[in-house]
């Protein structure tokens, strides 16, 4: 039987086998939904906000303040498509209830005239969760999709490092803003899920399974070297407008569905720059962001900027 990687043995062997390669390649989003996160938040406060406490739902208004105000994000009239992670319902695993209630609040106020939550998991995922109430109650729409080819569209990534195609969630495409709010923790294979590994929630599961998943990926570096790179071009394909980060409680044993070992550290984390606010998450536990494949190569791919000394931090 092939022996399971820990999470530091594995980032210590990616180190050695150079996992980090730099591969150029351009931003595929011409087809995105969204108004273009490089303009909106000109002229914000900070580039990453960090806000630790409680209250869940009250850090959320918080970060999102911090950053510019939900309103240069969501114009009026706009439709919002929303990705929170409801994988599975043990505590550490999902995107939390309050945060996901702030969100919707926060769109409805700066005018959007439709906010959808899109996904291809199972109504029990919704239900355990709770967050089909606070749906419900928030009159946000949940728009399950059904595992058929024919409603996600194929999408095109040239430059992709281990793929050339996404096979995106059709529905996302007649929204015009895309907000990506995960929960960091822990995951089988490559020890680290964020925002950019949350995108395979709008990809084909079929394509997730048969392009990113090679035989041993969850304990054969090449093969966890792999969904590292699928991830990263997955990324070129769709870019969300906005990322708002569940850091309150998250499992970092046996992920991704737990149940397992909590952290606390009671954070909500949000900004535009996938790369940099996966970066500071990994300074949450025991990762560390230049060890680990996906990060470094997202990086030096362009799809954003990993060194947080360069990042205009504002943390309360």
């Amino acid at each position: 039987m092939t022996k399971k990687l820990g999470r530091r043995e594995f980032f210590k062997q990616s180190a050695k086998l150079g996992l980090t390669a730099a591969i150029g390649g351009s931003l595929l989003a011409q087809d995105r939904p969204g108004v273009g996160s490089t303009y909106f938040f000109e002229g914000q406060l900070a580039d990453l906000t960090v806000v630790t406490g409680a209250d869940y739902y009250k850090s959320t208004f918080k970060a999102v303040e911090l950053l510019g105000g939900m309103d240069k994000i969501v114009a009026k009239g706009s439709k919002v498509a929303l990705l929170p992670n409801v994988q599975r319902w043990h505590p550490g695993t999902f995107t939390k209830r309050e945060i996901v209630r702030a969100v919707i609040q926060m769109c409805k106020k700066a005018g959007a005239a439709e906010v959808n939550v899109l996904s291809w998991l199972g109504e029990k995922n919704w239900e355990s969760t709770g967050m089909t109430k606070v749906l419900q109650e928030e009159g946000a729409n949940l728009k399950l999709v059904a595992r058929e080819e024919a409603l996600f569209k194929q999408v095109k990534i040239p430059d992709g490092t281990a793929i050339k195609d996404a096979m995106i969630i059709k529905e996302l495409y007649n929204n015009d803003v895309f907000i990506d709010m995960p929960i960091t923790k822990d995951h089988a294979g490559n020890k680290f899920t964020g925002t950019m590994k949350n995108l395979m929630g709008i990809n084909f599961p079929t394509h997730n399974r048969s392009n990113f998943h090679q035989k041993d990926w969850t304990t054969d570096v090449n093969a966890i070297r792999h969904l590292d790179y699928c991830i990263v071009d997955l990324n070129r394909a769709v870019k969300p407008d906005l990322c708002v980060v569940d850091a309150t409680e998250f499992i970092i044993t046996n992920g991704p569905m737990g149940p397992g070992e909590l952290n606390k550290p009671q954070k909500i984390i949000a900004g535009v720059d996938r790369v940099a606010v996966d970066s500071f998450c990994t300074t949450l536990w025991d990762v560390k962001a230049e060890d680990s494949t996906q990060i470094t190569h997202a990086h030096k791919c362009g799809l954003g900027n990993m060194d947080l000394k360069k990042i205009k931090i504002k943390e309360v």
